[in-house]
């Protein structure tokens, strides 16, 4: 049976529910057992009952059975998280979001984000093998720190093994229906886990996996780089190596260090085609820059004293060093529009218009969980602080820096207070203050090739934005945060939640210095490309005011189980009054205002022993203010919202000699609103399709085959194509062999 702590349901499901609950007395060994889940929501072990905001806990079952279908965390993500957006099927998770907002992605409670220049390449790459639960806190929060404006991602490694070593295998190979030799994709994972008698723990853990070409339900190859200049899900190699080593001093304290390496190398064939009506390979044009790649190191070293003087302590000292290659891509107008400028106007993009960043980030976290039971029963505080530094530079393939060198100090102070009255209420309130000190260097931004629309044989108008000297300087910013909610224990396996959450979002300052001046207030024509009077040639970075933006969050759900029902219901409003756009035409972050609300939905139902229904629904709507009114005169764009009504309905049949069938059936809705005062539309289309797995016991371990998009449904990836307005279509039926074993 799953474990997912926070799962709501539809009406139709709620009716479902109330009938099987009705039988529940004559088939009492359908019961489904819930047992009590505790996450590290609140930066310490909370048990669900304890958490005022919507928690889904993915346990390993769910993650093994969504790795018979693909090794991307994002997939399950989008599949089984109805508050998440759709996957891309690539590299890149651009526009894939949580509530229409950011996603803080921890692995064990270290940071992966690279908030000083917000790039989408992070779920694709976790290795679900090392993975034992995923927690997720749906909503604004500020406990870890930035980012988690949407909500928050925890991926859990697993534990070392107790005794001798333990062994656990899982190799799978995959491919299209559509060219089964030219897409195949093989992977292999190995995990070795044991403890030393009296002694150290350890798990060692490697994997890797390997993709040809991918094709869409039409048999159209995809192309490399649809999302341009992400990379794409194709003509790849990866790896990774996950290593801990742990050690118990007593009976309450440890000490744990831990290491791991995430490599990608992509090699495109072709240039992408962005030419409407959607992205394809561009067979005219071989790829000529170099390979797209990821190469993340990560080492934590984490102290842990259960019987603390003031309680409970835990002390995190973290390290990531983080270099991120991205594609090179020519000029196309419209999608690709601006490129660094080779001039020559014949072939304006650079040879060197590729662009790799780099993030060295540490930090130290600091917990405390204090008990207060001589002052009150059952009330807790918890508290503490966190430190970090980070720096980040992005450069062209010759090396010239695409936007200042930035570095940033951070530091927070929290306090986090969880009071019970009574039997049945648990209140939860606490603040958090954080505090940025940022270095900005000097810099010179390259010079660009642009273009905008115009009436003319090409359809537009070209210029050039000659270099310009960006000045930098050193500048502080803060955020104060907070959050109230409360729990009400309607049974013992039931509650209701509710309350008041903050969260906040840096600017990005990366991708204001990167594009300084790039409007038409800094232009030349192409014939004179230095134009520029001396005293236009440099701006400051003092113009954009650097400040957080803060994102409120209320919520109100139920959850809990009963017989062989177990479920909840949630819905949200999340808003915010400043954004973290930058506006090229006033050189400033946007100010606008926002609005997002939302109802959220899952359910399970035990209807036999063998047999487990579920449903997983979701919709959520935005809208923001385009013109300054304080008015919400428009809906958020595709990238932001995507399909506002999404859902699963699956099943999943266990026969008596342990072979096991699944079917999974998804929808999403069309999209065709206003996104501006001018009634701009970019259509979205919606799309329904059934994926199916069987799994069979084969010589001590588990055999699988597993099906997406079974009937080769042809169709467009709905958060793919909302990066650029740009349609991009979805993965046509993909079939996959596996097999897994633990000795």
């Amino acid at each position: 049976m799953s474990k997912r702590a926070s799962l709501a349901i539809s009406l139709p499901a709620l009716l479902c529910a109330s009938a099987a609950v009705a039988q529940s007395s004559q088939a009492p060994s359908n019961v489904i057992d819930l047992d009590t889940i505790t996450v590290t929501a609140a930066r310490t072990e909370r048990s669900t009952a304890e958490t005022p905001q919507s928690i889904q806990v993915l346990d390993r079952a769910q993650i093994e059975e969504q790795l018979k279908f693909s090794p991307n965390a994002a997939a399950a993500l989008g599949k089984l998280v109805p508050g998440y957006s759709m996957a891309t099927q690539t590299v890149s998770s651009a526009s894939e979001n949580y509530r229409g907002r950011d996603l803080l992605v921890l692995i064990d409670g270290v940071p992966m984000n690279t908030p000083l220049r917000d790039v989408s390449r992070i779920l694709s790459l976790i290795d679900l093998n090392t993975v034992e639960r995923i927690e997720l806190v749906a909503g604004a929060s500020s406990l870890y720190g930035a980012g988690a404006t949407g909500g928050t991602v925890n991926f859990i490694t697993k534990k070392a093994a107790d005794g001798k070593p333990r062994v656990t295998v899982n190799t799978a190979v995959r491919g299209f229906t559509q060219a089964l030799g030219r897409s195949l994709a093989p992977e292999a994972s190995v995990t070795v886990s044991g403890k030393i008698p009296d002694g150290i723990d350890y798990l060692i853990s490697g994997s890797a996996r390997g993709a040809g070409r991918t094709y869409d339900g039409a048999g159209r190859e995809l192309p490399s780089d649809g999302l341009l200049g992400q990379g794409g899900g194709d003509r790849y190699k990866a790896g990774n190596l996950l290593a801990k080593l742990g050690y118990d001093l007593d009976a309450s304290k440890r000490i744990e260090i831990q290491g791991s390496l995430i490599a990608f190398d992509q090699d495109p064939k072709y240039l992408t085609n962005y030419a409407a009506p959607f992205a394809r390979p561009d067979r005219t044009q071989l790829y000529t820059g170099q390979n797209v790649v990821e190469d993340t190191k990560s080492v934590s070293l984490r102290y842990s004293d259960s019987d603390f003087a003031l309680g409970k302590l835990s002390l995190l000292g973290y390290y990531n060093d983080i270099k991120k290659r991205f594609n090179y891509s020519a000029f196309s107008y419209p999608y690709n529009s601006q490129v660094y400028y080779s001039f020559n106007p014949a072939s304006p993009t650079s040879p060197d218009n590729q662009t790799t960043l780099y993030s060295q980030r540490g930090g130290v976290n600091l917990t405390i969980d204090t008990p207060l039971d001589r002052i009150l029963p059952g009330a807790k505080l918890t508290w503490g602080g966190d430190l970090n530094q980070e720096k980040t530079w992005q450069t062209l393939t010759s090396g010239q820096d695409v936007f200042t060198p930035l570095k940033q100090t951070t530091s927070a102070a929290f306090g986090q207070l969880q009071i019970p009255i009574g039997e049945r209420i648990t209140l939860r309130g606490g603040l958090r203050y954080e505090y940025f000190s940022l270095d900005v260097s000097d810099y010179t931004r390259p010079a660009a090739y642009a273009a905008v629309a115009a009436n003319n044989a090409q359809g537009y108008q070209s210029f050039v934005l000659p270099a310009l000297n960006v000045t930098g300087g050193k500048f502080d910013y803060k955020a104060w945060t907070g959050n109230l909610g409360a729990t009400v224990k309607l049974s013992e396996s039931s509650e209701i939640f509710g309350g008041f959450s903050q969260g906040f979002a840096l600017p990005d300052v990366g991708a204001f210095t990167r594009r300084a001046g790039i409007s038409t207030a800094y232009a030349c024509p192409v014939t004179n490309p230095n134009c520029l009077p001396t005293n236009r040639r440099s701006i400051s970075y003092a113009s954009i005011a650097p400040e957080a933006q803060i994102v409120n969050n209320y919520e109100l759900g139920i959850r809990g189980s009963h017989g062989i029902f177990k479920g909840s219901l949630t819905g949200f409003i999340s808003t915010s009054s400043k954004g973290v756009t930058f506006d090229q035409a006033s050189n400033t972050i946007s100010q606008q205002k926002e609005r997002i609300w939302g109802i959220e939905a899952t359910g399970d139902i035990a209807v036999t022993e063998q047999l487990t229904i579920g449903t997983v629904l979701a919709y959520r709507e935005g809208r923001y203010d385009t013109n300054g009114d304080r008015k919400l005169d428009s809906a958020l764009p595709n990238n932001r919202i995507g399909s506002p009504y999404r859902g699963m309905l699956y099943g999943s049949y266990r026969f008596t000699n342990g072979m096991q069938f699944r079917v999974e059936g998804e929808a999403f809705s069309d999209r065709d609103v206003a996104t501006d005062l001018r009634g701009t539309r970019n259509r979205l289309k919606g799309a329904a399709t059934m994926n199916v797995a069987f799994t069979a016991p084969v010589l001590e371990g588990e055999a699988y085959v597993a099906v997406n998009n079974l009937f080769d449904r042809n169709y467009q990836n709905p958060t793919a194509t909302s990066v650029r307005n740009l349609a991009n279509y979805a993965w046509g039926r993909t079939v996959t062999l596996g097999f897994r074993k633990t000795f």
